[in-house]
């Protein structure tokens, strides 16, 4: 359970060495492509070269590779929560500094010529990390759409827009605008996935591309 961060962006105002620090943390962490490397590991195709060309769960999934897709899911939301907690430690500002660079260090790690994923995974880790509940109605949100329509990113694009009303519900105005600017560059990321989906020719879970 992540400790009570509240909304740190009252201190974004006054930049500090540890803010700054926090900073790089979250970026270097939410940069590491868990899905490349785990399927490079395993032999596979190289994922860049398939589907969306993303190293995210998703595209991993297209391999074939269930459980490489699993870790890939896990592992990328590990370190969105990871980047909020180190972060927490560090600042007041720290989590949701944190948090937002590990994000945006996932969508474009400097290690990739800054292509990376489309940062589900890592949004919700972080999520979590800054603070549970928002986190819990995202995964339940998400669930409940791919259940219905079986798309990954119309299940993502629905839940992403929870995160910032749950945290201004809950009175974390600052972290709700952090959000919902890292809302908007999550739907810029799949807008090649909403003309598909208007189209409907969007690829559903499981299916190869």
């Amino acid at each position: 359970m992540a400790p009570a961060v509240h909304s740190g962006l009252t201190s974004l105002s006054s930049f500090s060495s540890p803010d700054l620090f926090a900073l790089a943390l979250g970026y270097l962490l939410g940069s590491i492509p868990f899905g490349l490397l785990l399927t490079r590991f395993a032999g596979t195709t190289d994922i860049r070269s398939i589907g969306s060309g993303n190293i995210g769960a998703t595209n991993v999934l297209r391999t074939g590779r269930k459980d490489l897709a699993a870790a890939t899911l896990v592992l990328d939301a590990l370190k969105g929560a990871a980047a909020a907690l180190l972060g927490a430690a560090l600042s007041p500002a720290g989590a949701i500094i944190a948090a937002a660079a590990a994000f945006v260090g996932h969508i474009a790690p400097v290690w990739l010529g800054f292509r990376g994923g489309k940062g589900v995974a890592t949004f919700l880790g972080a999520l979590f990390g800054l603070y549970w509940p928002a986190g819990l109605a995202f995964a339940a949100i998400w669930l409940a759409v791919a259940g219905l329509f079986r798309y990954s990113s119309l299940s993502a694009l629905v839940a992403s827009l929870a995160a910032p009303l749950v945290l201004a519900a809950n009175g974390r105005y600052g972290d709700a605008a952090v959000f919902a600017g890292m809302t908007a560059l999550l739907w810029w990321k799949h807008r090649e996935n909403i003309v598909r989906l208007v189209a409907g020719k969007e690829s559903r879970i499981g299916q190869k591309a």
